[in-house]
Formats: structure tokens, C-alpha cells, sequence
């Protein structure tokens, strides 16, 4: 089959910008979530984005019109049943995920493909929950989606070769590189990169130092472009969370366990950037740390 109709599950961060990229490559698009005044707020966002790629010269204005055309709101889970393939982007929590599929499935063509964008949680027991295992994948894209040129892709136990193929076609099409994953909790990336960021809170939460020096030292004492308490408030400290529970809970090690600081500051419901404080306060000119 060919690729021609994408729908998208979720229009938060993640899926707008996979919504975003999509429709640049030439792609049918279909933005779907809860309401529809998230919807909206998804296609501001990625109106405005690709408003600054035009003032990059990264896109003209004549693509980035004709990509927002491509891009169709959908309020119903119903409007999927023209998509050649169906990418939820949906929050990183498994029941969701499993209830969305079950939902979703009643309304798809019996060849339609299904993949998650999920960042940690078991592609095999997420496809379980559908009617079509051997047409389920993995598709992790990283964030900011437009930006970031990795996607990493990761098969069930019962994906097809034919589906590994077909996807592993079309994020190539979107301009992406590939990492192929196993089905591990978290996969490749984030089994790497979150542990390093909930080490760091551990250190902050032990008093070791302060949330400006150790964003500092990791900056400018190993060269990354972003301290790891700055990039979890971007990532969202619930998400960090989850991946660490997911973590944690799978491979059943206690160098995972999230740290109790992580979790206050979930409970506190200061998330990071989407919620205005996290380990640090964005409500005035310039961040400060919260710590």
C-alpha cells in the first residue's frame, strides 16, 4: 500500500509537530484530540512554527501554505477512515493508550497501519490492544519534532516485515534518520537520557548543588547544548516521570527509581514550561530557578 492519508491522535507538543512534518512532506493530514479547542491551539502552533522556518528560508511561504492546507481538524475518532496509517501522540500513559486503540480500531479499513509515538511503554502489549498486532509500530519522534532528525522505530513481537518496511518508507519521507529500537522499556534514547536527568534531581535534591550549577556544569563541563534540569522542564517533568516509572516498573532495577524530588514537583503540578514552573519560573522576562 502507499502512504497517502495520516492521522494523528493528539495535538499537544508532539503531535502537532508530527502533524507539522508531514504535511510539509505532502502528506494528507488529519489532527485529531479531545476538544476541539485543542485542536486549535495544535494548528497555532504549527502555524507559528512553520511561520518562523518561512523566516529561516528554511521553507517559503508558498510551502508553508500549502501544508497548512493539507492539515484537516477532526473531532471524531470516525474521520479515520480514510488513513492509510494512524500515529497517536496521545499522553505517555498506558491505559490511555490502550483505551484510544480500542476506540480508534472499529473505525479504520482492515489494511490501515497503526503506530505510537509513545516514548518508553511496550509497543507489543499496546498492540495487543487492537485488532491488528501485525500492523502496529513504534514510531518514537524527538522533540521538537521539525527539528530533531532522529525517529526511532521499534517492532512488536507480532509486527509484520511488510509494516517495518512500509514505515520504515515513510519516516524517511518525512527527512528523518532511523534508529532501529528493540521493545525495552524506553527504548534507546530515553533509557540513556532519562536516567541522566533523574540523577540530576537526585543531586539537586541531595543538596549537592544548585538547579543554575549543575544545569551549568553538565552545559559547559560536557559540552551539552541544554542542562538536564532545563530539558526536563521542556520535556515535562510528569513525562520524565513516566518514563522513570516505566523504567523502573520493567526492569524491576533500583538504579530507575525516580526521585522523590521528581515527584513532588508532579504533585505540585509544576510540570515544567507547559504549566509556567517547573525546576524553574517562566512567568516573568526570564527563567529562574524554582531551587
Amino acid at each position: 500500500m502507499n502512504i497517502r492519508k495520516v492521522g494523528v491522535i493528539g495535538a499537544g507538543q508532539m503531535g502537532s509537530g508530527i502533524a507539522h512534518v508531514c504535511a510539509l512532506a505532502g502528506y494528507d493530514v488529519i489532527l485529531h484530540d479531545v476538544t476541539r479547542e485543542r485542536i486549535e491551539t495544535g494548528l497555532a502552533t504549527i502555524n507559528g512554527n512553520m511561520t518562523r522556518q518561512v523566516s529561516g528560508q528554511k521553507i517559503t511561504a508558498d510551502e508553508r501554505e500549502t501544508a497548512l492546507d493539507r492539515i484537516t481538524p477532526a473531532d471524531e475518532l470516525a474521520a479515520f477512515e480514510v488513513a492509510d496509517i494512524v500515529i497517536e501522540s496521545a499522553t505517555e500513559n498506558e491505559a490511555i493508550k490502550r483505551k484510544i486503540f480500542s476506540d480508534l480500531c472499529p473505525h479504520l479499513r482492515d489494511d490501515a497501519l497503526i503506530a505510537t509515538n509513545t516514548s518508553s511503554i511496550s509497543i507489543t502489549r499496546l498492540a495487543a490492544s487492537t485488532d491488528r498486532p501485525e500492523r502496529f509500530i513504534g514510531v518514537h519522534f524527538m522533540n521538537p519534532v521539525p527539528v530533531m532528525e532522529l525517529v526511532e522505530l521499534v517492532r512488536g513481537i507480532a509486527t509484520d516485515d511488510s509494516t517495518f518496511d512500509l514505515m520504515n518508507d515513510f519516516v524517511q519521507s518525512l527527512g528523518k534518520n532511523i534508529a532501529n529500537a528493540e521493545d525495552f522499556p524506553a527504548f534507546i534514547v530515553n533509557r540513556i537520557l532519562l536516567p541522566m536527568i533523574n540523577e540530576a534531581v537526585y543531586v539537586l535534591y541531595e543538596g549537592v548543588g544548585s538547579v543554575e550549577s549543575i544545569d551549568k556544569a553538565m552545559r559547559l563541563g560536557a559540552n551539552h547544548p541544554m542542562g538536564p534540569l532545563q530539558l526536563a522542564d521542556f520535556i515535562g517533568l510528569d513525562t520524565c516521570l513516566s518514563i522513570m516509572q516505566v523504567l523502573h516498573d520493567g526492569l524491576s532495577d533500583s538504579k530507575y527509581r525516580p526521585c522523590p524530588l521528581l515527584v513532588k514537583y508532579v504533585e505540585a503540578g509544576w510540570l515544567g514550561r507547559k504549566t509556567q514552573r517547573g525546576f524553574y519560573d517562566y512567568r516573568g522576562d526570564k527563567p529562574v530557578p524554582t531551587r
